[in-house]
This record gives C-alpha cells, sequence and structure tokens, in this order.
C-alpha cells in the first residue's frame, strides 16, 4: 500500500483568512490559498480545484502512457491539461465539470485508436474514479504527426 499526504495550516475566517498548503510526502511544494481567490482570480494563490486538476492531468498521463505501451504502441510524448470546473449548485459549491485534453505523438496509431485509448485511460484512471460523483468529465484527444 502506498500513502501519499499533504496538509493545510489555515488562519482566520473564510473570507479574509487565508493558509498554506504543504506537499507533505514528497515535501516539493507549498501554496497559498485562500476562498475569495478560489472562486475569483488566483492573484499567486491555488486552489483545491486546480490542485485536482494537476493531480488528474498527471495521473491520466500515466494510464494511457501505460495503456497505450501495453498495446504495442509506445508514446513518443503526452501533453495532457485538465479544467475542474466549480460552480454553486443549490447554494453549495461543487464540482460540476473536468475536461480533460490530450496532444500525443504516438507511431503507429490512428486517431480513432488514440481517442479509444484515451477513453480507456479516463475510465480506468485512479482520479477519474476517485472524482466518479462529477455530473460530466470528458476527454478530447488529439494525435499529432511525430
Amino acid at each position: 500500500m502506498t500513502v501519499r499526504d499533504a496538509s493545510t495550516r489555515w488562519t482566520g475566517d473564510l473570507q479574509t483568512g487565508s493558509g498554506l498548503t504543504t506537499l507533505d510526502s514528497s515535501g516539493t511544494a507549498q501554496f497559498a490559498v485562500t476562498f475569495p481567490q478560489r472562486i475569483g482570480e488566483p492573484e499567486g494563490t491555488t486552489s483545491p480545484e486546480e490542485l485536482i486538476a494537476a493531480a488528474h492531468s498527471a495521473c491520466f498521463s500515466m494510464a494511457l502512457s501505460g495503456g497505450l505501451t501495453r498495446g504495442g504502441t509506445p508514446p513518443t510524448s503526452l501533453t495532457v491539461s485538465a479544467e475542474v470546473e466549480i460552480d454553486r449548485v443549490d447554494g453549495a459549491l461543487q464540482i460540476t465539470a473536468v475536461r480533460l485534453s490530450v496532444d500525443g505523438v504516438v507511431p503507429g496509431i490512428s486517431s480513432e485508436e488514440f481517442a479509444a485509448a484515451a477513453a480507456e485511460a479516463k475510465a480506468g484512471c485512479p482520479v477519474s474514479k476517485a472524482l466518479a460523483g462529477v455530473p460530466s468529465i470528458t476527454v478530447e484527444a488529439t494525435l499529432l504527426e511525430g
């Protein structure tokens, strides 16, 4: 079993307070967080949704690379972006959509096969599975010439 952890130290109330989120397992980064910037312009702070987008893009990249490799067509490169949308639903904040986009250079595969591999990776990615309650998770796959 593998465990990764992070922590946030929050000071103050929701509207005027702030936090510092630390990637404890790796010790590689600390991120400032505030509520006004979470739902507005980032202004140099991150948000839980941006961190989820980072996690999802990394996880999906690995899942797609692994699937393509197992299928005999390892990728030369994959560039994945993830957008996580947050909105108010019934007065409460909710993640309403995740949009994955991948551009890939994969010799020996068609655009249709690449799109199918991307869909399979989305379904099998542990972060996608963790986000199963999100109403919409989509993936757009573009095969580039290498």
